[in-house]
């Protein structure tokens, strides 16, 4: 992260101002985004090992297609054959590598904590978190999303699009690491798991609507005008 002579406690102040102001800008534009699309906590974590490489618009045809398999659910993910589970989540992409994936956490979920989301989600957030990211394929994006977006757990995510708006804005350096980005977040901003959910699903729709990876609209993007951090 860019740092000056500016004192601790005032940078830290200062830097709290600007991610909320961000966070206000944004929701002022966009208003609630409503994310993650899910019915349920089970189809959340299904999500979050689909959309793995792949557009959202993707992740919804394989998702549709388990729905209409009645393959939504923990235990029937357990034991229905790696192949016809593959077949389901082809549109995908990767529905090999990601059927693998799928079938290691619904084993572990399975396994660890019974199959009970609500007991997995009684842990302690930092505990779940590296149990998570012992699961085959499991990263810390993925393991992120699982535990903020079906478990209602302060967390952050950190993704593409958080990087490419922050980097654009001078925020964080070029080599800061999936860590150092969300120590940014989690450590200016209250530990607030909706508030998470809001800031990051903006994040996303303003690098989709504004902040392209190429010929970026600028001038029309609500942080246009947004100071540089201390």
């Amino acid at each position: 992260m860019l740092t000056s002579g500016v004192p601790q406690t005032r940078r830290h102040a200062a830097n709290r101002v600007r991610l909320l102001s961000i966070y206000n800008r944004l929701f002022a534009r966009f208003g609630p985004q409503r994310w993650w699309p899910a019915e349920t906590a089970c189809e959340t974590i299904v999500g979050a090992v689909l959309t793995q490489n792949t557009a959202w618009r993707n992740v919804e045809k394989a998702i549709a297609n388990l729905r209409a398999r009645n393959l939504l659910d923990l235990l029937a993910l357990h034991h229905v054959a790696d192949a016809d589970l593959a077949a389901a989540i082809r549109p995908s992409g990767f529905f090999n590598l990601k059927t693998r994936r799928l079938k290691a956490l619904v084993s572990w979920i399975v396994c660890r904590h019974g199959g009970s989301l609500e007991r997995m989600f009684s842990e302690e957030t930092a505990t779940l978190r590296e149990e998570l990211l012992a699961v085959e394929g499991i990263g810390p994006e993925t393991a992120d999303s699982i535990l903020l977006y079906a478990g209602q757990m302060p967390v952050f995510v950190i993704d593409a699009y958080t990087r490419r708006i922050f980097r654009r804005h001078g925020f964080i350096d070029e080599a800061d690491n999936y860590n150092a980005i969300q120590q940014i977040m989690m450590k200016h901003l209250p530990l607030d798991a909706a508030m998470f959910n809001e800031y990051h699903a903006l994040i996303v729709r303003t690098a989709k609507d504004y902040c392209k990876k190429r010929d970026p609209d600028c001038d029309a993007c609500p942080l246009s005008t947004l100071p540089r951090w201390l």
